[in-house]
């Protein structure tokens, strides 16, 4: 079996209600765990683990801001996927495409 991980770095787009409420209650992204890739929809099945990717502030302040939240996931279909949410949209993108799949397994 090919363990290697493909960059695809692609757009998902969430499906209805389904993000992880409680994680949005504490101010971070919520998970979908309904969403549409390739013209499929997927479901999360689990989460294999969670991080934030930081850089410092763009502006010459002294800080570091959370620029992505990370989570790698298993679909229900068994594809292992790396998704993440961008908290701030890519020049000329629009402000609602901020979760991209970036890579599969």
């Amino acid at each position: 079996m090919n363990n290697r991980a493909q960059f695809v770095s692609e757009p998902l787009l969430p499906v209805g209600d389904s993000f992880d409420t409680a994680t949005m209650a504490a101010g971070g992204p919520g998970l979908p765990a309904r969403f549409t890739w390739r013209g499929q929809e997927c479901q999360v099945a689990r989460v294999l683990d969670t991080w934030r990717s930081t850089d410092s502030c763009r502006y010459g302040a002294n800080e570091q801001y959370v620029r992505k939240h990370w989570f790698r996931i298993v679909t229900t279909a068994g594809q292992e996927l790396e998704i993440y949410f961008d908290r701030q949209p890519r020049r000329g993108e629009s402000p609602k495409r901020r979760w991209w799949v970036a890579t599969v397994r």
